[in-house]
């Protein structure tokens, strides 16, 4: 069947395996949640305009992903109408939230169409720029003292396209000004109906920075976004910078990084946006605050911490919020499920101006998403490939409490100076700092009786089946699990953890401590030197795929893989 002249590279039967056989499905809170039935009737108005403004941004995301995106879905919408094969394509295109993506399995990207191919610069970039001739461009930009325009062509907020023989930028803002001013409308009318003063003061923040080519709006917004704690609502413009996969090469030019050091230009990646829409759950949000004030005091604790700025910290203020969240609706970046979904996150990143200026972050739990899952399959796990007396210590809520490590970790060590400076094996590193940055300070939680020893193994041990235990060997675009078989082969190596001679997980809980603190060490390390190629080697040493990997990866594929995921909604 061809979709607007492209043939759909799966057929039908293919499809239906897909979606009925290896995908999960993420339900997100309806009306009858709790939470839901608590709101005053003013904040149940204004989160109906929240999701029709998240409904307006995934067309965002859409354009952002791929050029062929908006008018695939829409030759899809239409045909479905009519065809069972084009339903489920539909489904499936739902399903990546765009025509192509990687699954988490398989090497190579899934491409739903002919021709139709996953890009590195996604649409951020023209199709057809390679990056020696992006390099070439820039270098001879700059030499020629365009600077602001190859300062606006590194922004994270900008669209880039082709003049003639060179390349000049447009702003997320006039991109997609049409769209962003109806986005604009819909947070006006939320922020009329609220009743937290604190929400209604951020929604006209966020409003106005959709509304103004001007970063500083942005800032002012995740200002006033990063300091809400007590609101009932929640709501997030996410932009993150996994996937543009052009702009980090320019750390691998010297002539290039000698030119930008020399006009003080960094080069940020793409942020990709998405939406969430939430409702506040106290009780969870309560347990996230036990960890909280703990901080400050693992941030004097980090290995070379004399030697970097902490964002985090104002002196011994800590500037951070947590929620958990009952989630109402995810869109754009959110809705890309492409090998995962995100379970939680800590926000604004350290490239973004709010916090180079001394904002604070957030981090937002989602509750839905981590309780989704194959719990029959966890189980054939544990028997196939864990020793029987550590069963006991595998706990879904447990590997919740890593979870919040790992979103604390991430505010914790060198910022993004010095992370951006590896170029294209940044999210790798800070994603397994932010992983060993949990498990390293679990014991300090159980010194300060936030948690006690049992939880602590329960932590260790549910970490490592449902993290370490990896599926299939990763790629590069997969930064959370590039970091997950680095912390497999250097615990290996290490002694903390071992396999018997019946393929069976045994942990030296003894050892592992003291295994991950020097684990963490020379992470930090990596970030301290700035360098794309001590980075490269580092993760080049501690990825390599070994027999025991393949052993694991050969469970999972008998006992059935499902990469993909189905987000359901009911508002």
């Amino acid at each position: 069947m061809k979709i607007n002249n492209h043939q759909i590279n799966y057929s039908e039967e293919k499809l239906a395996e897909m979606l009925e056989k290896q995908t999960i499905d993420i339900e997100l809170a309806g009306p009858e949640l709790e939470g839901y039935k608590k709101l005053s009737d003013g904040n149940k108005k204004a989160l109906a305009h929240l999701v029709a403004a998240a409904r307006m941004m995934n067309d965002v995301a859409l354009e952002q992903d791929n050029p062929n995106n908006l008018s695939i879905k829409k030759a899809l919408q239409n045909a479905a109408l009519q065809s069972s094969y084009a339903k489920r394509a539909l489904e499936f295109f739902n399903s990546l939230n765009g025509v192509a993506g990687f699954n988490g399995v398989d090497e190579q990207p899934i491409e739903i169409f002919e021709n139709i191919h996953l890009l590195k610069g996604h649409n951020f970039y023209p199709q057809d720029l390679g990056e020696d001739e992006f390099h070439s461009i820039l270098i001879s930009m700059l030499q020629n003292d365009e600077i602001d325009e190859v300062k606006n062509i590194l922004s994270a907020r900008t669209m880039v396209r082709r003049r003639d023989n060179k390349l000049y930028a447009i702003d997320y803002t006039e991109y997609f000004a049409d769209i962003f001013s109806a986005i604009a409308n819909e947070l006006e009318v939320a922020a009329h109906y609220t009743d937290d003063h604190a929400f209604k003061e951020y929604l006209g923040w966020q409003a106005q920075a959709l509304l103004q080519n001007n970063p500083d709006m942005d800032m002012l917004a995740d200002k006033h976004w990063a300091v809400l704690q007590d609101c009932p609502l929640e709501f997030t413009i996410s932009r993150e910078n996994y996937d543009d996969e052009i702009t980090p090469t320019v750390y691998n030019n010297n002539e290039l990084v000698r030119l930008l050091k020399q006009h003080n230009i960094e080069a940020v990646s793409k942020d990709m946006l998405g939406i969430r829409v939430g409702i506040i759950n106290q009780k969870g949000t309560d347990l996230i605050l036990q960890f909280k004030k703990h901080i400050p005091e693992l941030a004097k604790m980090m290995p070379y911490c004399n030697q970097y700025h902490q964002s985090i910290l104002d002196g011994d203020t800590l500037k951070q919020t947590m929620v958990d969240v009952d989630i109402v609706d995810l869109q754009g970046d959110y809705a890309q499920c492409r090998g995962g979904i995100t379970t939680a996150q800590n926000l604004p990143n350290n490239d973004k101006l709010a916090v180079k200026t001394g904002g604070g972050r957030r981090n937002v739990y989602h509750r839905q998403v981590r309780m989704s899952g194959d719990a029959e399959k966890q189980q054939k796990i544990l028997q196939k490939l864990v020793s029987p007396e550590l069963h006991k210590y595998y706990d879904k809520e447990a590997d919740h409490l890593f979870v919040i490590g790992h979103e604390n970790g991430h505010s914790l060590g060198p910022g993004s100076e010095y992370q951006n400076a590896i170029g294209s094996y940044k999210h790798i590193i800070e994603e397994h700092k932010a992983d060993t940055i949990s498990l390293t300070f679990m014991p300090q939680y159980v010194k300060n009786g936030v948690i006690d020893e049992e939880t602590l193994k329960k932590i260790y041990v549910s970490y490592i089946v449902d993290s370490l235990f990896l599926r299939a060997r990763p790629h590069q675009m997969l930064p959370h699990r590039m970091g997950s078989l680095i912390q497999f082969n250097y615990l290996l190596t290490n002694k903390a953890i071992n396999f018997d001679d019946g393929g069976l997980l045994h942990i030296d809980f003894e050892r592992l401590p003291q295994v991950l603190h020097k684990l963490l060490e020379e992470t930090i390390v990596i970030q301290l030197s700035k360098s794309p190629a001590e980075a490269e080697a580092f993760i080049t040493k501690h990825t390599d795929w070994s027999d025991i990997s393949e052993k694991i990866a050969a469970v999972h594929r008998e006992l059935g893989l499902k990469p993909y995921k189905k987000i359901v909604r009911h508002f």
